[in-house]
């Protein structure tokens, strides 16, 4: 600045503390009227990140956003791996008087809650990791759906697979990771791995204090509102606890408030899940191709998921293969009932679609973060579960597995009852009442009686400055005489130049403008004021209901979240009835304690989509060649003959 600090201007100084409170590496949007500021090396930084203009001003460099337009520019900065601080106006602004302003939100790429910014399909994890000189232990959570979860393990190989699997969005990492690491004996191969695994990946640094294994044991206890985590099969001296303490501080340091929708954590143990070990992930293109991309991958062959949450349940799957023959098994049965009823998979399929990610939105529900569009979206999801109840019940009792599953929809009738009652069919992005009109969208009428005499009242005031036009353009003769509203100056009374000598002397001069001047009566200004004191009640009392019908909804959460899970099962069970049939494949039969692996006429699903897609194959026919493959740990084994020149690809 080219100003001294004792020659800023109120709102500068404003600014300045805002900054001075963040992190370097934080970008801040400061709010002035309709736009989002950015000041010095923010404005540099983020000019070139969104492509918009720099300018200055007194030599200060500044780039400026529109408010309306924001959700895609931090969408953009999110995805580059940015993090953002949004420092908003926290009272209407008043003439003569500084604005008080706060930073309300921190966004990083791990810690999302907003569906502009989330991928509908996958988990968006936050990790936090740590290790000592015997095990390496981790910890983490997507704030969005409340899955937390920790790990621990003396096998540096084992761990890494479970944080490849796991896709983080952002990394926490203690500051004395570095040295730690060198205390393994397999120590340059874990950074190379880990690096590699951490590729565009946002990592921040945080103090070694953060990780305390105690300080995190409180710090679940407390966020969980527990006395102890025994219930969750958890002891107090897990070490994971360390870098799962870590995660909930540094979430309320950016949410600006604990995370509402956290009711467990659950422990990962490697014994349960198979691990894929992050070499193999990536040249099996499990979940990306070599080219980076999902299309093409395991996981997009195998999607036929119709929700979101469907979606998010398969790359779990994926993630975490199951080793527990009687989950494999229950699993089985539902997608080979289902591959037998078509017009069930149809018929639920189109129920799903008309949903919405119930699960996310529980997420939004439980932190605060709910709109209206949010609640018309549980409205959506809940419409559908008597039919989806319904349809799996009348072939239940032939279809024990999807029998079992139909018990578990849940269909919440009083609640569906009280928001089709409460809400209005077509939802706003947020509440918005104003002396314009551009409000009362959200709370149906009839809903509370109340509202609606604050509401007519406005409506009347509205009325009445129509019938003052059209009695005024006949009292004085002035044709285009209009009577205008904006919100700087309220109502007002617009006459062109020409008329100015057809204006009444009652008429006292508001505002100059080039072609017009306006004017305001006795009479209109009384009126106003009446205008507005009953639209902003019915804003009041607008919010207030709509936050009587979210807490209402939040009575039901527990019992939503459950709800959400079985419809995500599903989902993914009903795609698979489906591609099971299409694509005639089988159910694989497992034996316990056996070392044999016989797979007869064995097709690659991606391969064998791409021949499809590709009109390749054996002499073009799209055909994709079955083959068989035995294996034994004990007889039929394999002999691998080389040679020289035989290391090649085509070999």
């Amino acid at each position: 600045m080219s100003k001294k600090a004792g020659e800023e201007t109120p709102m500068m100084k404003q600014y300045r503390e805002a900054r001075e409170s963040l992190e370097a590496d934080t970008l801040l949007l400061f709010r002035l009227g309709d736009f989002y500021e950015m000041f010095e090396n923010d404005a540099e930084r983020g000019a070139a990140l969104l492509g918009i203009t720099l300018t200055k001003r007194h030599d200060m460099p500044m780039a400026g956003i529109p408010s309306h337009a924001a959700e895609g520019y931090l969408t953009k900065l999110l995805n580059l791996g940015h993090k953002v601080a949004i420092c908003d106006q926290l009272e209407p602004p008043k003439t003569g008087k500084l604005v008080k302003r706060g930073i309300t939100r921190i966004l990083t790429p791990g810690t999302l809650l907003e569906d502009q910014q989330l991928d509908a399909s996958s988990n968006h994890f936050l990790v936090a990791l740590d290790l000592d000189k015997k095990a390496a232990f981790a910890s983490w959570l997507d704030l969005s759906t409340g899955k937390f979860n920790l790990t621990q393990s003396s096998n540096l190989q084992d761990f890494l697979s479970v944080l490849s699997a796991l896709s983080p969005r952002e990394v926490l990492l203690p500051e004395s990771l570095s040295s730690k690491v060198a205390h393994w004996e397999e120590s340059d191969l874990f950074k190379d791995e880990l690096e590699r695994i951490l590729t565009d990946v946002t990592q921040t640094e945080r103090p070694d204090f953060d990780f305390d294994q105690k300080a995190g044991a409180r710090e679940v206890m407390e966020s969980l509102g527990v006395m102890n985590l025994e219930g969750f099969g958890i002891g107090l001296s897990h070490p994971g606890l360390g870098p799962a303490g870590a995660l909930l501080v540094y979430a309320q340091d950016v949410l600006k408030g604990k995370p509402g929708n956290l009711r467990k954590i659950e422990e990962f143990r490697d014994g349960e899940s198979l691990l894929v070990d992050p070499s193999t992930q990536r040249n099996l293109e499990i979940f990306k191709t070599s080219a980076q991309s999902r299309k093409g991958s395991l996981l997009d062959s195998m999607d036929g998921t119709v929700s979101a949450g469907g979606a998010r349940l398969l790359e779990a799957y994926l993630s975490s293969p199951q080793r527990d023959l009687t989950e494999i098994r229950r699993r089985q049965n539902c997608v080979s009932e289902f591959s037998t009823l078509p017009v069930v998979v149809d018929d639920v399929a189109g129920i799903l679609k008309r949903g919405s990610d119930l699960e996310r939105i529980l997420g939004r529900l439980r932190n605060r973060l709910v709109r209206p569009r949010e609640l018309g979206g549980l409205r959506a999801t809940l419409r559908g579960l008597p039919g989806i109840r319904k349809t799996l019940e009348e072939v239940g009792g032939a279809n024990k597995a999807i029998e079992a599953l139909a018990l578990k929809v849940e269909t919440f009738d009083s609640l569906c009852a009280l928001l089709e009652k409460a809400l209005e069919e077509e939802l706003p992005a947020d509440i918005k009442v104003d002396v314009k009109g551009e409000g009362g969208r959200v709370i149906r009428t009839g809903f509370d009686e109340q509202f609606d005499e604050l509401r007519e009242l406005g409506r009347g005031g509205k009325r009445w400055i129509l019938e003052l036009e059209a009695s005024e353009r006949e009292k004085t003769g002035i044709s285009n005489l209009k009577v205008k509203y904006n919100g700087a100056f309220g109502y007002f009374i617009e006459v062109t130049k020409a008329n100015l000598h057809l204006v009444p002397e009652h008429y006292v001069r508001k505002q100059t403008m080039t072609n017009a001047e306006r004017f305001y009566t006795e009479e209109l200004r009384q009126k106003e004021k009446e205008i507005v004191n009953a639209e902003e009640r019915a804003v009041a009392k607008e919010q207030e209901l709509f936050l009587q019908v979210v807490e209402h909804a939040l009575e039901h959460a527990d019992e939503l979240a459950r709800t959400a899970e079985v419809l995500s099962e599903i989902d993914l069970f009903s795609s698979w009835g489906a591609m099971m049939r299409d694509r005639d494949y089988c159910i694989p039969e497992f034996v316990e304690d056996s070392s044999v692996l016989e797979i007869e006429q064995g097709r690659h699903p991606v391969v064998e989509g791409v021949l499809k897609r590709e009109s390749l194959g054996l002499a073009g026919t799209h055909a994709f060649v079955p083959n068989d493959c035995s294996l034994s740990a004990e007889e039929d084994q394999i002999c691998l003959i080389t040679g020289p020149n035989m290391a090649g690809k085509s070999t």
